[in-house]
């Protein structure tokens, strides 16, 4: 694991031209327990499992603001410090210029924040990866942001322990996706994060939570605001889990990795959660 003196700094370039450091920080993310992100033209889900330890389950997705919510893998931690600049992004954004945040500029904002941790003596990489989606004037969005300080938007992604199972899935159905109903994207996006699972797991009300950035499904309240982004946990999920279908019927599904507006490297199987 320790790679002599090349590993102290994550300003110092091994001989190979990588800087492990932020490897490291990047296998963080891969140990972080499971979230699925997919799209379609009028909505953008994220799903994830929540890592229990002991008698807790522990938050996965948060709330940025009306428009935009995360899901996120790695250090809870350094979750928060870069959730709250986002906040206050999106915040700057409606005091100065009275509108919603652009998504694709709130992305850009961390990535730029995290980059520079890359590069300057003295700091270290944040230890969590993102999946961001939102909804501008130009439609709903998926994003995923690295540690790295790259970000790529997507049509569908996983990141997590476990994640790669879950992109060939993706990869296979993620074309049919654009037309999909609410309902139908969750479900897909449930098959995917099932595929995550160890196998005497089961998704269940407990351990599953569902952001939605898009109008209301007839298995929500009136309560919900229209089109905002909202996280469904416990009872709220059950009505999603009772649509999927049976992993022994093969209409599931089960194929490789996100359809993607940019390339990026697959990640690894991992098996810790976090």
């Amino acid at each position: 694991m320790f790679r002599n003196t090349y590993d102290s700094d994550n300003t110092v370039f091994s001989p190979q031209g990588r800087l492990h450091q932020v490897e490291y920080a990047l296998e963080a993310v891969k140990q972080g327990s499971a979230a699925v992100g997919l799209r379609s033209k009028t909505h953008a889900v994220l799903l994830a499992l929540k890592a229990r330890e002991l008698a807790s389950y522990q938050q996965k997705m948060f709330r940025i603001d009306d428009h935009v919510g995360i899901a996120i893998a790695g250090l809870t931690s350094d979750a928060r410090v870069l959730s709250n600049f986002m906040r206050q992004q999106a915040m700057s954004s409606k005091m100065i210029f009275n509108r919603p945040v652009p998504v694709n500029r709130l992305v850009s904002a961390i990535a730029d924040k995290a980059q520079v941790n890359t590069q300057e003596y003295g700091r270290r990489p944040y230890g969590v990866g993102f999946l961001v989606i939102g909804q501008d004037n130009s439609g709903p969005h998926l994003y995923e942001f690295s540690p790295s300080g790259n970000s790529y938007e997507y049509y569908a992604m996983s990141i997590g322990a476990r994640s790669q199972s879950a992109k060939t899935y993706l990869e296979k159905h993620y074309e049919s996706f654009a037309d999909c109903s609410l309902e139908d994207l969750i479900r897909h996006g449930l098959h995917a994060l099932r595929e995550t699972l160890q196998q005497d797991k089961e998704l269940n009300v407990n351990n599953t939570s569902i952001g939605i950035v898009g109008p209301a499904s007839e298995h929500e309240t009136a309560a919900v605001r229209q089109g905002g982004f909202r996280i469904l946990e416990n009872e709220a999920v059950d009505p999603f889990l009772q649509t999927m279908i049976a992993k022994d019927s093969g209409d599931a599904g089960n194929a490789p990795a996100a359809g993607s507006s940019s390339s990026a490297p697959a990640d690894e199987d991992v098996q810790m959660s976090g």
